[in-house]
């Protein structure tokens, strides 16, 4: 069931030159289940050489013509969701359910980026001069290099991709090593659908050879990196050296606020979906509860209640909704986190500990009484573990909310419009959403300030990191 995996180069599937593999392991397992390409100097000099071809063919297609070709990528991805769906599971680890719905959410941005490319309207601006005639237009910015995590394999590279492509802009992927083979597909319903030679490519290797040989090359115009924020503030600082445009989508720590008068049941609920969602690897998870003390407990004992639903176990299995960790490094680093706040004070409400045996399965854990100086509360901790702390007023609840450098997400639950609207006036995040999950459509932004990066992968704005803006001013002769 699960491929092995080749580079994309100019329209062909290829395996890399010196024929260097990485394998590939089952998170729930821990078995090798297959190996990719690994791509080295000679094979980015092919598809950096494939990517300026491919943006000149690109370029000249008309926006109506992108449109269609992505569209039908769209459904290519619909028609194949189930056999997708069960590659990220299987290399992932997430339960398959979640797998589909990241899949045919893909479908739907594409379809959202197909609309947009023939959106990608200039100005015409009046002239002092009768005879002049003076124009913005929008151009293309030249091939572009996307580099993406693991934790969402399409979901990630898909928004760069559509854009990208949708522009006119080709487009080198650096996709995942742990795991290739789900973006692969998504480069594969591409390629099915008619996008000519060299617009769209894709390699793995070593993270950190591939993308300063990337950034650096004359030919590459424009990056695009989701992951950590010290590696996107090394990515960032090296395109900047060279001029390029760059999106940065970098981690975060996102804050949740329970005023006394929220509805405490309706957020218990959709919290501990959102937060134990893909094991807790999710950038915007809500992470730091902060809670009024009136409803303090009431709210833990809600939440605990909901998490206790949670059924781990292997992804592929039909009643599971929590999957494994990715990585065995994630597992031990929670581990780290949960020991250090146990022993500054901290006590565990549901969870704490690993499971026995194969995999990399930790229980849904939930700490109460977290001390600020534990580690959790200022690292990330990217898993299954939600962190409890009481606040009295509003103004201790949004210093705490804004204490850390990260801005990338955060969440509210009140009855009161007027501490809603104060709340999108004083928190300090690029995205808030109160009183329900609603991040992550394809029409709204997606993107964090602070040291959670900046630019948007979403919403009527993301088309325009991928796009120059040219002025052209003419008199008649």
């Amino acid at each position: 069931m699960y491929p092995d995996v080749q580079l994309f180069i100019n329209g062909e599937w290829c395996s890399a030159i010196a024929g260097k593999t990485i394998p590939v392991i089952n998170p729930a397992t821990e078995e090798t289940i297959g190996h990719i390409a690994h791509a080295e100097k000679d094979d980015l000099d092919l598809a950096l050489n494939a990517a300026e071809q491919g943006f000149n063919a690109w370029k000249a297609t008309p926006p109506f013509e992108r449109s269609k070709v992505m569209r039908k990528a769209a459904e290519l991805l619909r028609e194949r969701v189930d056999q997708i769906a069960a590659i990220m599971t299987t290399e992932q680890g997430k339960p398959l359910a979640q797998a589909r719905i990241e899949t045919l959410a893909a479908a739907d941005t594409i379809d959202w980026f197909a609309e947009e490319a023939r959106r990608t309207y200039g100005q015409v601006i009046p002239s002092r001069q009768a005879n002049v005639q003076q124009l913005a237009v929008k151009i293309p910015v030249g091939p572009v290099a996307a580099f993406t995590p693991w934790n969402f394999p399409i979901n990630q590279v898909v928004r760069k991709l559509s854009a990208a492509l949708a522009a006119g802009c080709s487009i080198i992927v650096k996709a995942p090593e742990d795991t290739p083979a789900a973006p692969a597909e998504l480069i594969r319903a591409y390629a099915d659908a008619g996008v000519p030679a060299g617009v769209v490519n894709l390699v793995y290797g070593v993270p950190a050879e591939i993308s300063e040989y990337l950034i650096s090359h004359p030919s590459i115009r424009k990056i695009s990196f989701t992951g950590s924020t010290a590696v996107g503030k090394h990515l960032a600082a090296l395109a900047g050296q060279h001029m390029k445009k760059a999106t940065m989508e970098l981690g975060g720590h996102a804050p949740v606020v329970i005023f006394e008068d929220a509805d405490l049941d309706a957020a218990a609920k959709q919290l501990a979906g959102a937060k134990f969602r893909n094991a807790g690897q999710v950038c915007i998870a809500p992470t730091r509860f902060l809670i009024q003390k009136s409803v303090y407990e009431k709210f833990i004992d809600k939440f605990v209640a909901a998490a206790s639903n949670i059924k781990v176990g292997n992804g592929l299995k039909e009643n599971t909704t929590m999957g494994p960790m990715a990585h065995q490094r994630g597992l031990e680093s929670l581990e780290r986190f949960v020991t250090d706040a146990i022993e500054k004070g901290a006590k565990v409400r549901l969870g704490g500990k690993r499971l026995e045996g194969k995999g990399f399965f930790f229980e849904p854990t939930v700490l109460s009484e977290v001390p600020m100086d534990a580690s959790a509360m200022s690292e990330e901790p990217f898993g299954p573990l939600a962190l409890m702390v009481p606040f009295s007023t509003y103004e201790e609840a949004v210093i705490e909310a804004n204490r850390l450098p990260y801005g990338l997400a955060a969440y509210a639950y009140t009855r009161s419009n007027t501490t809603a609207m104060a709340l999108g006036r004083d928190i300090e995040s690029g995205m808030l959403t109160i009183n329900h999950i609603g991040f992550g459509l394809p029409e709204t932004p997606f993107g964090g300030v602070k040291d959670s990066g900046y630019g948007t992968e979403g919403g009527s704005e993301a088309i325009d990191a991928y796009l120059d803006t040219r002025f052209i001013s003419q008199a008649g002769a």
